[in-house]
């Protein structure tokens, strides 16, 4: 049972097939990807192609990311394969894992992170705006692999009432043992949004694309 396969993906920027860079953006639970596509104008690149799924009723997996994984399933199992489709449709486009980017808010952001760390390479990077990887409190997070020095941003609120400040921290901490180049930033009473301090984090990311 795959809830999210049969889901629309929304474009914007370059065409996949002329572009050199790619960037997968992942909505939040009880958004669309029509939504986080917007993200795109903030940031820009002249070289790249914006691919958004869309979630099966706007929702990636039913519960909060921090409950046991079988709860969350087929919804988790079954966006981590659309995202796994995606690299596939961008790396047959003929663009590199080193120049496609992730990127997600929350529970997207949970998904686009979960994804890395079960699938660890030089990926062209990961931003992480409020969320963290998937598990329950306690999980070992045992993941293998190298990011060979990928660069990651992780930003979020100290008391996001959906993201605990300790699941960042481990989050950070797994990135970084897998390789990965990790800028975290937490913001004081920030509410469960994107501000521009973050923003501007992201967009240095992507000017490593060159």
């Amino acid at each position: 049972m795959h809830p999210h396969d049969t889901q629309p993906v929304l474009t914007a920027g370059v065409p996949l097939a002329e572009a050199s860079a790619a960037m997968i953006l992942v909505h939040g639970r009880g958004a669309t990807a029509a939504s986080i596509l917007e993200l795109a104008g903030e940031l820009p690149h002249t070289a790249m192609a914006y691919l958004a799924p869309q979630a099966a009723g706007s929702t990636w997996y039913p519960y909060s990311f921090l409950n046991p994984i079988e709860s969350n399933q087929p919804g988790l199992d079954s966006g981590l394969a659309v995202l796994a489709g995606l690299v596939a449709r961008v790396e047959a486009a003929d663009i590199p894992a080193d120049r496609l980017v992730f990127a997600g808010f929350s529970q997207g952001a949970c998904l686009a992170a979960e994804f890395v760390a079960r699938h660890p390479r030089r990926y062209g990077g990961l931003i992480v705006f409020s969320g963290g990887l998937i598990g329950p409190p306690g999980a070992p997070f045992e993941h293998q692999g190298d990011l060979e020095g990928m660069p990651i941003f992780i930003g979020c609120s100290d008391v996001d009432f959906h993201i605990p400040l300790e699941r960042v921290k481990e989050t950070t901490a797994v990135f970084t043992r897998l390789g990965g180049q990790v800028t975290e930033r937490i913001y004081h009473n920030m509410g469960h949004t994107v501000n521009g301090d973050e923003i501007e984090h992201a967009r240095q990311l992507l000017a490593t694309l060159g």
